[in-house]
């Protein structure tokens, strides 16, 4: 959803469970090796202290993953103290098992004297429950003064309403901040909110952000249930709903719980939120920082030879969608000509009075044979892929990922009744439909793969396609 209040303090907390954890390493070496506090005072790596953190620094990101591997950023753990503390002993435990194999595996030790990580593991795990509660209660106290609380609408009149308006009251145990209430009744409960006698009477009435919706009932006019989950979809807040049927649990949902016995159903766009966000995006900057580096002097040559040419302007600037509806330039190497820059395919084929054309470019998977848009030097950057490159530039800008669902002209997508499921994630490069037969599926099947990533993102299938993409590129399979 647009608030990203999760994805901050998700932020916050890596960064200072990996200072916590450095901390705890360091106060580990100053009591092992400068105190002598041991058995066995005799060291058997570097006693030198800035060459000992040097090295356990590069230790710390694996103890990182770890963590995550085991949910510690994802809310449904960090908002419960004792789960969250359960989980840290175990990641602490594991972060430092998987030290002492990296100090076993080493040319050189990594640790100063055998106990190091031991005290590491013990002063590691306390300080990162020192953290974890500081940031809470720092969490709290800024919901207090009304920072960083998620806005959300209730709709419905159930019994549910009540005990939710009732849990919710407190911003600062919940973090909610309750905007209003959509039902027929002027009083609900004893919440003091604005109550509005249907949804669109509250977009009409209230302006401000708003960060989710919770439905408690669902309406016998399934127009208005539809309206709402459009709107949520469509403006891209979170949408949940609570049965008060417990029956009514089906499908492939998350289920989340409000006091430990309130079922809440989650609706998620996308599997590509929270921490995965976080690791989409360093993933994105460490490998485009790499392939830029390798594609420079690649790109350097071709810039000369479309120069020499003489085919106009080196790079092609359009503007494209990504997520959240937003447009960008995207940047490409000049593969048309330049009076076709700016038309779609059935413009650029009315032009020329041939809008056949068009239709067999769409039926063939926007791909054309001897396309006459397309000068000869741009038919083989695209043979190659090559006139792909510039969009590196784009995935370090943070226009789009390397990996995603293809950045398409607002016009190619006005169409498509799902776009904006597909618009909840950043464009890509490269993506599920490229990957899955570039030339020989409908521009309907591709928009069908580009929901399945969406709606199923993981990092391993990232990597798959990026393998698959990289396999594509060097086959030439379906290259254009």
């Amino acid at each position: 959803m647009k608030n990203n209040i999760s994805l901050i303090y998700n932020a916050c907390l890596v960064a200072g469970d990996f200072l916590a954890l450095v901390a705890a390493f360091v106060v580990a070496y100053l009591v092992r090796v400068k105190f002598n506090i041991g058995l066995n005072p005799t060291n058997i790596g570097p006693s030198n202290g800035r060459e000992f953190l040097t090295v356990f620094l590069a230790v710390v990101p694996f103890w990182l993953i770890i963590f995550a591997l085991l949910g510690l950023y994802n809310h449904s753990i960090y908002e419960k103290r004792f789960k969250e503390f359960g989980r840290l002993l175990v990641g602490s435990f594991i972060g430092m098992l998987f030290a002492v194999f990296w100090n076993f595996m080493a040319d050189k030790p990594i640790f100063p004297a055998r106990l190091v990580p031991i005290y590491g593991f013990a002063f590691g795990f306390v300080f990162l429950v020192i953290f974890r509660n500081l940031a809470r209660i720092m969490r709290i106290q800024l919901f207090s003064f009304g920072i960083g609380l998620t806005k959300v609408l209730i709709v419905g009149n159930s019994s549910v309403t009540v005990e939710l308006l009732d849990w919710l009251a407190d911003s600062r145990r919940s973090g909610y901040d309750i905007v209003g209430v959509v039902g027929q009744k002027r009083t609900i409960g004893k919440r003091d909110v604005l109550t509005y006698p249907s949804f669109q009477q509250f977009l009409k009435e209230n302006k401000q952000e708003l960060h989710g919706i919770i439905q408690t009932e669902l309406y016998a006019d399934e127009g208005k249930n539809t309206e709402i989950l459009t709107y949520a979809q469509e403006n891209h807040v979170s949408y949940r709903f609570v049965p008060v049927n417990a029956g009514l649990f089906v499908g492939n949902l998350e289920v989340e719980l409000f006091r430990s016995s309130l079922p809440v159903i989650t609706i998620h766009q996308t599997a590509l939120f929270g921490w995965g966000r976080i690791v989409k995006r360093l993933t994105d900057l460490s490998f485009g920082t790499f392939l830029l580096l390798i594609a420079s002097p690649f790109m350097l040559l071709i810039a000369l030879a479309e120069v020499v040419s003489g085919s106009g302007s080196v790079f092609f600037r359009h503007k494209r969608l990504t997520r959240f509806n937003q447009t960008f330039k995207v940047f490409k190497f000049r593969t048309q000509y330049r009076k076709y820059d700016g038309t779609t395919p059935e413009e650029a084929f009315g032009m020329m009075g041939k809008p056949e054309l068009a239709k067999q470019y769409r039926e063939n998977g926007d791909f054309l044979p001897n396309d006459p848009r397309i000068t000869p030097l741009g038919r083989f950057l695209r043979a190659t892929s090559l006139d792909e490159l510039p969009q590196i530039l784009n995935v370090l800008r943070g226009d789009i990922s390397l990996v995603g669902p293809r950045a398409l002209i607002p016009q190619e997508l006005a169409a498509y009744s799902k776009k904006h499921t597909i618009l909840s994630v950043k464009s890509g490069i490269t993506g599920l439909a490229q990957v899955s037969g570039r030339r020989d599926i409908s521009f309907e099947e591709r928009r069908t793969l580009d929901l399945y990533y969406v709606q199923n993102w993981s990092l391993w299938l990232d990597i798959v396609i990026l393998a698959k993409t990289i396999r594509a590129v060097i086959k030439r399979d379906g290259a254009r």
